[in-house]
């Protein structure tokens, strides 16, 4: 017998649908920049990219390539499912991301008991790995 999910259970399991706006307002504001900086480096006008950040217009692939480029930044980091915060001092690789994400993806659900049985797990086999590699 097949029970069905609950229609809540099965709502997050969808992914979120992108507001570009909001994704390019916290880039810009993680990278400490203004919307005068990303004018300076672009040459769209700021009263533009209020527009965009605030959801009144939807920019094309193009003008989304000039504003990821002004934040030094690949387009694709746009539309990431979960996109990942950048931390000051600290570089990951891209498998690392990759592997964090999925992590992020698959905790989110959890209780905060599963979270502490889980974290408690990483240290094991962090501390595991620390001294067969010694």
């Amino acid at each position: 017998m097949h029970t069905a999910l609950p229609e809540s259970a099965a709502v997050h399991n969808e992914p979120s649908p992108i507001n570009i706006g909001i994704t390019i307002r916290s880039f810009r504001l993680q990278r400490g920049m203004s919307q005068g900086d990303i004018e300076k480096r672009t040459g769209l006008l700021r009263c533009y990219l209020s527009r965009v950040e605030n959801g009144h217009t939807v920019p094309s692939l193009d003008t989304l390539q000039k504003i990821a480029g002004a934040m030094e930044m690949p387009l694709s980091h746009f539309f990431a499912e979960d996109p990942v915060k950048e931390v000051p001092g600290v570089t990951l690789s891209e498998e690392e991301i990759r592997f964090l994400t999925q992590v992020q993806r698959y905790s989110a659900h959890l209780t905060e008991s599963d979270r502490r049985l889980l974290l408690a797990m990483v240290r094991k086999f962090a501390a595991t790995a620390t001294t067969s590699i010694s």
